[in-house]
């Protein structure tokens, strides 16, 4: 008797969840932008067109999961929103949608990176 292994099951990933930006605090914003990488994350998306930039285009120092993580943390914070294309997951910063919830707060948080990346 002869057993076939079993079929190859599509890998099929869930769609990402996005913020609903009405329900995003203050403090969950800050605290996604207080961490080096997420602010190298939304400098880099910020400069680039929309959904141009993939997931794996980053040059950050830290793992695959924890880049994933680093991702989720910008969605929940409503400063990204992620669409899937193929095996790949584009980028697009959420800018008015954002400065509507809190005006000049991303601005702000940019040039700051900006000055002390010249100190540099």
């Amino acid at each position: 008797m002869t057993i076939d292994p079993p079929a190859a099951t599509p890998r099929h990933r869930t769609p990402p969840e996005h913020a609903v930006l009405d329900e995003v605090t203050l403090e969950a914003a800050l605290a996604a932008l207080a961490d080096p990488v997420r602010l190298t994350l939304i400098r880099e998306v910020a400069s680039a067109q929309e959904w141009e930039r993939s997931c794996g285009s980053f040059d950050v120092p830290v793992r695959k999961a924890a880049l994933s993580h680093h991702f989720a943390v910008l969605r929940a914070a409503g400063l990204i929103e992620q669409r899937d294309a193929g095996p790949r997951r584009f980028n697009r910063l959420r800018r008015a949608e954002f400065d509507a919830r809190f005006p000049g707060l991303l601005d702000a948080v940019l040039r700051a990176q900006a000055a002390e990346l010249q100190k540099v």
